[in-house]
């Protein structure tokens, strides 16, 4: 098995982040560098990370610098964020050899209605940062959504509040996001004036990926330039309207900071389909799962029957029932999607218990046959014993 030169282990960018160079300003540790012991590629000669996914090509940082390399022909598509395996092409370039196993993934259903193809945003991030901006209504259910995808994603969920200083309403907006996101860390910022900065920065471990989910205009780009200590994501002005603003990112890309910390900006998201999220459902709505479990009836459907718990914390106001009803569509959500995409399966499994069905017929019959033919030649035999 080959590291690359300059082993994550020795080099001098894993204690001094600033001189870090190559992978390792992308977040190069040596937890990483035993990732790739332990899944060795034989005809690999360095190792990279997925900078950016642009169209036809991709930005992967190598130990030399940042490529533009074409995806793979075969296997699975790279996402930014991935750890790849590099290796020489027949052309003699480099060309990405494999994938590592990803540590996290932040997924989604993809847009359309009756989709359910999953679309992967980021990979190994260790926090996905939940961008809510106080100039504007907050949104639970969006809210509520995007944490059950983080808690699913192996990620650890953060909230931050952004464009503290726009609001006199900040505070209220807080203490609604913190009852909200129960058991998630909430960091209050103000990129403007350098408010939070330091705390948000604290919560990201060293050498980690941090990865800003969050509608447009939302403050993203301002508050990585605030955390960057430099302008690397343009900015752009919000609709006073409809809170909307322009697309400045528009594409997902791993950002270095100077203290080792990796940034990835994401374009805005204006939905976030659910897609095979049953474990970070549990864990954003535990409080919920752990009232129904307490109901008298195992079969309870939560409505009037005696003993429900559910019921009687709705109507004693410990629960709310918007929040019960946004868990049960999204109960419903995954219980759809899972349906869709069992389809091919039930298809499969029906084509072969039909042909169970066909070939237990045909041996049926041919053991009617047979015992007919055999009661013919024992009565055959037995007449001419007569005779």
């Amino acid at each position: 098995m080959h590291i690359p030169s300059g082993n994550a282990l020795d080099n001098p960018g894993i204690n001094n982040p600033a001189k870090a160079e190559g992978p390792f300003a992308y977040g190069y540790t040596p937890a990483v560098a035993r990732h790739f012991a332990a899944h060795p590629n034989p005809g690999a000669t360095g190792t990279g990370r997925v900078v950016r996914v642009d169209r036809t090509l991709l930005l992967v940082a190598v130990a030399d610098g940042l490529l533009h390399l074409p995806y793979p022909l075969t296997g699975d598509q790279p996402v930014t964020g991935d750890w790849v395996w590099i290796g020489p092409n027949r052309a003699g370039g480099r060309q990405i050899l494999a994938i590592l196993p990803r540590r996290s993934e932040l997924s989604r259903k993809r847009a359309f209605e009756d989709s359910s193809a999953e679309q992967v945003l980021a990979a190994n991030m260790d926090t996905v940062g939940v961008v809510v901006p106080v100039d504007r209504p907050l949104t639970h259910n969006r809210l509520e959504r995007t944490l059950v995808a983080v808690w699913d994603s192996g990620a650890t969920p953060l909230v931050i509040i952004t464009k503290a200083d726009l609001a006199q309403v900040a505070d209220d907006v807080v203490g609604k996001v913190v009852l909200q996101a129960a058991g998630v860390d909430v960091v209050t910022t103000s990129a403007e004036n350098g408010d939070g900065i330091d705390e948000l920065i604290g919560r990201i471990p060293a050498g980690g990926t941090i990865v800003l989910l969050g509608p447009s205009g939302a403050g993203k780009s301002t508050l990585i330039n605030a955390l960057a200590g430099r302008e690397v994501q343009q900015t752009g002005a919000v609709r006073s309207g409809d809170f909307k603003g322009k697309h400045t990112t528009t594409a997902r890309e791993l950002v270095p900071l100077s203290n080792g910390t990796v940034l990835m900006d994401t374009p805005g998201v204006r939905g976030f389909g659910l897609f095979d999220a049953g474990e970070g459902l549990g864990g954003m709505f535990g409080d919920v799962e752990e009232l129904a479990a307490g109901c008298r009836f195992a079969d309870c459907a939560h409505g009037s029957e005696p003993g429900c718990a559910v019921r009687e914390a709705i109507d004693g106001g410990v629960l709310e029932e918007r929040r019960w009803n946004s868990y049960l569509k999204m109960q419903r959500e995954l219980a759809a999607l899972a349906r869709r995409s069992d389809v091919a399966a039930q298809r499969a499994y029906h084509r072969e218990w039909q042909q169970k069905v066909v070939s237990a017929g045909k041996s049926q019959r041919s053991a009617e046959r047979e015992a007919f033919e055999r009661g013919s030649r024992n009565a055959g035999k037995g007449r001419n014993r007569k005779q």
